[in-house]
């Protein structure tokens, strides 16, 4: 199995840009401001990204998946520096933090899908 970097690459910048700021304000909430830094949760997510998709590549299937979360929600402890509790519930609060910006981003007139009309 081959891996794109250039492919890899653009998936960090992306996730970048819209990951690493909800996951940060979900940390801040949770794990307070001296715990989640940005710097943190832009590791995170680079982190994350990288290690999901090698992790994709070599292996497939629900017991993956579960090992892969375990993984993501390991560099949300070690980075934000909580329990293995309050990291599922900062993934958990990030997510419905994504789908609260989208809805209303979808609400405004910019869908993700209305960037590729041009």
């Amino acid at each position: 199995m081959a891996l794109d970097l250039d492919v890899l690459l653009i998936q960090i910048v992306v996730n970048i840009i819209v990951m690493a700021p909800v996951l940060w304000l979900a940390g801040r909430t949770l794990a307070g401001k001296e715990n989640a830094k940005f710097v943190d949760a832009i590791w995170i997510v680079v982190l994350g990204t990288v290690i999901s998709t090698v992790f994709n590549a070599m292996f497939d299937g629900i017991i993956a998946a579960i090992i892969l979360l375990i993984i993501l929600l390991g560099l949300v402890k070690h980075f934000f520096d909580c329990g293995w509790l309050k990291a599922f519930a900062i993934a958990v609060l990030a997510a419905i933090i994504f789908v609260v910006i989208i809805v209303i981003l979808g609400i405004v007139g910019i869908g993700l899908f209305t960037l590729w009309a041009f």
